[in-house]
């Protein structure tokens, strides 16, 4: 089966080449690789007297504007770019731990025609703050899990979990149910891993299959990220309406409290609070979006491109 990479870039840095000589060395050769880039300038300004592209045969660079930039619609069309059996997609701060990601994510797409999409483990990297490293293990286990829709009383919101950090795809699957929702604000992977689980098919977490990603947001980009959530669970009933997001997110605060106290940083429990105060106080007013005023959504958004 050929494998095609999909990467959503906006204002792409030198990381990006690291990236892509990385890609190359997997152990599942990769037939295209596709940048879907958002402002052609940001893209310009890096490649500017640099001939690095010129190492890398296979990729295929797309510019859309940012008004035309969209969580779903954007990766709808770098998968119409792509002809392959398995597309992963990807994000463009997303390292790969070894040249063995891409063989162990497609491991159960390769051999099982019920296994939808799979999604990789995601690892703290070497900046990561204590509570984001708890958090990248409270979410991303060392165990591996073939998920169904058997499981959606014991896991609840979790059984929907997968991300386009790093997630690998069938594509006749894909095509049958109809692709990435056209337009989302965020989530766009769980929606559609969500459709895949009620459609029959089963969701692969591949613990193995690592890339390093984890981020140290302030508590107002927490605000404003989870604003956003809140937002796509809002718009998306059919999948998020009867099952309760707040019961991971307190089992979160549970477990984390815990973990802190157990290693002695009790210091680090107000911050930790106050992070999670921020978090629910943005989805919950994502979640009620609708009774806003537009100005105060546009302050509150991540996206402000998406409401115009």
């Amino acid at each position: 089966m050929d494998v095609d990479v999909i990467i959503p870039l906006y204002k792409p840095g030198k990381e990006l080449f690291a990236l892509l000589k990385l890609l190359d060395k997997q152990t599942v050769p990769i037939h295209q690789i596709i940048l879907m880039n958002t402002e052609e300038k940001y893209f310009t300004q890096l490649t500017y007297g640099s001939r690095e592209l010129e190492n890398h045969k296979n990729v295929r660079v797309y510019h859309l504007s940012k008004r035309e930039f969209d969580h779903g619609r954007t990766r709808r069309r770098g998968v119409q770019k792509s002809q392959s059996d398995i597309f992963v997609m990807m994000t463009q701060d997303a390292v790969p731990a070894d040249q063995h990601l891409l063989e162990r994510l497609t491991v159960h797409l390769m051999r099982d025609e019920k296994v939808a999409v799979a999604y990789a483990r995601q690892l703290p990297g070497k900046d990561c703050g204590v509570l984001e490293r708890f958090t990248r293990r409270f979410n991303y286990p060392d165990e591996s899990r073939i998920k169904s829709e058997e499981d959606l009383e014991e896991l609840g919101i979790k059984t929907y979990m997968c991300s386009n950090v790093c997630a690998a795809y069938r594509r006749d699957v894909y095509e049958e149910l109809g692709g990435f929702v056209r337009h989302t604000i965020f989530n766009e992977d769980m929606i559609y891993a969500a459709g895949a689980i009620k459609a029959g098919y089963r969701i692969a977490y591949e613990a193995e299959a690592c890339v390093y990603h984890s981020h140290n947001y302030t508590n107002s980009q927490q605000f404003h990220r989870n604003f956003d959530l809140g937002v796509s669970q809002a718009e998306h009933p059919e999948v998020f309406a009867g099952i309760s997001s707040e019961s991971e997110g307190k089992k979160l605060v549970r477990e984390a409290t815990a973990y802190l106290k157990e290693q002695r940083l009790q210091r680090e429990i107000p911050h930790f609070y106050m992070q999670c105060v921020s978090k629910y106080a943005g989805y919950l007013l994502g979640k009620h979006y609708r009774r806003l005023p537009k100005s105060l959504v546009l302050r509150f958004t991540n996206n402000r491109e998406y409401w115009q």
